[in-house]
């Protein structure tokens, strides 16, 4: 602020830039107002557009749909596997029905959900011989690592989000990360309203005020430096809700990895998230949630499907019920970076004595 460098761009975004591009193992990084945008300026620029079909999961927030709609394309929504992320079966399924149909298929725009990194190795395999793109959704997996690469590494291109509630934020902000110059060139265009380099305003395309500003780059530069150690703190209260709950009938931890075996892979332990079965737990994932806001801390239910949503039930979508469960059962805990000690013994004595009375 001292240096009046407040106003959008600026050596902070540059900084920011090259660093959030290393960190992620690629050659380029945009600094966007959100995820959102960088979704929704990735697909322009991979020319998808009305008439265009593009396969998403369904199994996610509402962002990713909605980005795709945003260019007029339609999207086509895809289940969850066990781990809830794309579903590889239903998505091959998906492309040769979409195929058999006439449909202008275009991309695949898989999604990391709850910081868990897709299988891209089976869906650029599914991808290469469909001749479809790939733009990668990492916006809840930064920090991420699959298969020895950082999770906002696959894909022609990805995207990522430090929205207020992700592990790093610049309060509202996100990123496109690519090894193409090109594409990170014109996304940078797209983003500053599609001005041509001329000294007056000059604009031949629509284009949009998606950039970063300064000071929030600023921010992300502080909170990119202390990421493996928020990371390493929700690890840890993972742990701890795992020991707790290990022998509680009815109980299942949502797909995600604690990173005590040593692996290289895991995920970036943003959120920890159990499935209740009522018929074996004797209890609900609804009266957990209400047990805890008693206490004043907030829980959340899993994302309700696209599928499900008023706004996209007219979509095709490729569906086999595992979203629909997932949604019914699970729950987020809290799972906060910025805990206190305090506050996670007040936490895990709340969880525990909600199923300790359900025995």
């Amino acid at each position: 602020m001292a240096t009046g460098w407040i106003a959008p761009l600026g050596p902070e975004v540059d900084a920011f830039e090259a660093e959030l591009a290393a960190y992620a193992g690629r050659e380029h990084a945009v600094a966007l107002s959100s995820g959102t945008a960088a979704l929704h300026l990735a697909l322009l620029t991979m020319g998808i557009g009305p008439g265009s079909v593009v396969l998403t999961s369904s199994f996610t927030f509402a962002a990713t749909t909605n980005a795709i709609t945003y260019t007029g394309a339609t999207p086509v929504l895809i289940d969850a596997d066990a781990e809830g992320a794309i579903s590889i079966e239903l998505l091959a399924r998906a492309i040769e029905d979409q195929r058999a149909k006439g449909a202008d298929l275009r991309a695949i725009v898989p999604v990391d959900l709850l910081g868990h990194v897709v299988n891209h190795e089976a869906i650029a395999e599914l991808a290469e011989a469909s001749g479809l793109r790939i733009l990668s959704d990492a916006a809840e997996s930064f920090g991420a690592v699959h298969s020895g690469r950082p999770s906002a590494s696959f894909g022609e291109a990805a995207a990522v989000s430090f929205n207020g509630n992700k592990i790093m934020t610049t309060s509202g902000g996100g990123a496109l990360l690519t090894d193409d110059g090109d594409f990170a060139q014109h996304v940078r265009y797209l983003a500053t309203q599609a001005r041509l380099p001329v000294l007056h305003y000059e604009h031949k395309d629509i284009g949009y005020n998606y950039r970063l500003s300064n000071l929030l780059a600023a921010l992300g530069r502080a909170q990119l430096e202390r990421l493996p150690a928020m990371m390493e703190r929700r690890r840890q209260l993972r742990l701890a809700y795992k020991a707790l709950l290990a022998d509680v009938p009815g109980v299942t931890f949502f797909a995600q990895p604690d990173g005590a075996d040593g692996g290289v892979d895991h995920d970036n332990f943003w959120l920890t998230s159990i499935l209740i079965d009522p018929a074996v737990a004797g209890v609900t994932r609804d009266q957990l949630i209400a047990h805890l806001s008693g206490h004043n801390m907030e829980s959340r239910p899993l994302w309700k499907p696209m599928h499900a949503q008023p706004v996209f039930q007219h979509l095709d979508s490729y569906v086999d019920g595992t979203s629909d469960r997932f949604f019914e059962q699970g729950v987020s805990l809290p799972s906060g970076s910025v805990l206190t000690d305090e506050e996670v013994a007040r936490v895990l004595d709340t969880v525990g004595d909600f199923f300790r009375a359900a025995a």
